[in-house]
């Protein structure tokens, strides 16, 4: 199984380079490196979420899903992973085992109002705050907040300009994970519901915004017993029998 994976806002795919150490072996991580960080630095900005989704679909169309896959996305990423699949779909592709989104409200109930106009720095920075998955040291550095803030600011304009299309409902299983002190609502998580003809599933774990963080271990270990499920249907089947 192939895990898709894309970052939240201002993030890069170092994101998720520690999960390869957390999951099972049979289990392969491939983060998406957005334009405009890490490897892609050279690259302009996007601040247009289907504009970036179907140039990652483009990307991907071939060997990386030559596999079974599966897509993942946190905050931002959980939008992209979304956006992501329907164009997948819309190619021709095989379609996901999975989709699995985690601390980000359903498009069709999300509210990007506050950022549709790009950010000053000041504003970047309580935001950072906010949602407390910034390390203390990273402000009181010049050289990382001038890297760092003209990242966010794309990629909050990019959540502010989002516009919801409805579509037919994805042919995969679709899962979310949310945190019980993070400001997305429950009903906002469970409205994904809508977004599959399949299986719908919800976990809440402990903590903030960033639990994908503090509580990694946990989140890896749903992640591959979902997977797994996802993988070899039959098992589940035989497990849920007498």
């Amino acid at each position: 199984m192939r895990l898709i994976c894309l970052p939240h806002a201002g993030g890069s795919a170092m994101v998720y380079a520690r999960w390869r150490r957390g999951l099972p072996s049979w289990i392969e991580v491939l983060p998406l490196e957005l334009p405009g960080r890490g490897a892609r630095m050279d690259e302009p900005l996007q601040t247009d979420a289907a504009v970036l989704a179907d140039q990652l679909a483009s990307e991907l169309i071939g060997a990386p899903l030559a596999q079974p896959y599966a897509l993942f996305g946190h905050s931002l990423g959980g939008l992209l992973a979304f956006e992501l699949a329907h164009r997948l779909l819309a190619r021709g592709a095989p379609r996901p085992q999975m989709l699995l989104v985690s601390g980000t409200e359903a498009p069709a109930v999300r509210d990007g109002s506050r950022w549709r106009e790009p950010l000053g720095d000041d504003a970047l920075r309580d935001e950072l705050l906010r949602l407390n998955g910034t390390p203390p040291e990273a402000f009181e550095s010049m050289e990382i907040m001038r890297s760092a803030l003209p990242i966010l600011r794309a990629d909050f304009l990019m959540c502010g300009n989002y516009v919801y299309q409805r579509r037919q409902p994805l042919p995969c299983p679709l899962h979310v994970f949310g945190g019980d002190l993070d400001e997305t609502r429950a009903e906002a998580l469970e409205a994904w519901r809508a977004e599959t003809s399949g299986a719908f599933g919800r976990d809440t774990l402990p903590g903030d915004h960033f639990f994908i963080h503090s509580r990694q271990a946990d989140l890896l270990n749903l992640l591959a017993a979902l997977l797994a499920r996802a993988a070899r249907p039959e098992l589940a089947v035989a497990r849920a029998g007498p």
